[in-house]
């Protein structure tokens, strides 16, 4: 469903393709070394720093990279919990266990994802995270977020409101997808936090 929000606010969709066409343009050099540069920035979070149990995804194409902050995590002892898709766009979830616990699955015409090739721990299994890495598009300056417009995420989002979770909500984006204002309705939430190559930005405690 569309949603123009304000006037004079673009779409959601329209600001989708506007931060996928500059991501498309990134170098390999330029995911790399903003990789270990959102690692480094992410991995002095305190609230990973206690995490026990980290709910992440692993990056594909031109998304900032995760998987150098995903093995970071699992040096320190931190248990990491990767998505599956389902057929409904919901997410299952399985243990990572470095890059040799990866399939590269294929859904349909969508990018190909990693997704963890061991045990499925059900749906369920996210409500356990102390922190949960979210993939996104953009976030604004209150904190809500723009994701691929799938509904996965959302489901996770409503899934831990209803299990009385409450983790640390943290997206990993490039220092330009922090902007001004990101449409919002109203099943969307803000996040606790926002990680780029630069710095951390906080919008509320969990």
């Amino acid at each position: 469903m569309s949603h123009t929000g304000r006037p004079g606010e673009p779409d959601k969709r329209v600001l989708r393709r506007e931060i996928l066409s500059v991501r498309g343009r990134l170098t390999a050099d330029d995911v790399r070394v903003s990789a270990a540069e959102l690692a480094g920035r992410a991995l002095e979070l305190p609230e990973l720093a206690h995490a026990r149990v980290v709910a992440a995804y692993v990056s594909v194409g031109s998304e900032p990279g995760t998987l150098a902050l995903l093995d970071a995590l699992r040096a320190r002892g931190v248990r990491v919990l990767l998505p599956a898709l389902l057929p409904d766009n919901d997410l299952d979830w399985g243990a990572y266990f470095g890059e040799d616990s990866l399939a590269r699955v294929q859904h349909g015409g969508k990018m190909a994802l990693f997704e963890p090739s061991g045990e499925r721990l059900g749906p369920d299994a996210v409500t356990d995270a102390d922190v949960v890495l979210l993939p996104g598009l953009a976030v604004d300056a209150r904190g809500m977020r723009l994701g691929r417009g799938g509904g996965s995420y959302d489901r996770v989002l409503a899934r831990l409101e209803r299990a009385g979770a409450r983790p640390s909500l943290v997206v990993l984006l490039y220092d330009s997808e922090v902007v001004e204002r990101v449409p919002e309705e109203p099943h969307d939430r803000p996040v606790h936090a926002v990680v780029t190559p630069s710095g951390v930005r906080r919008f509320k405690e969990p």
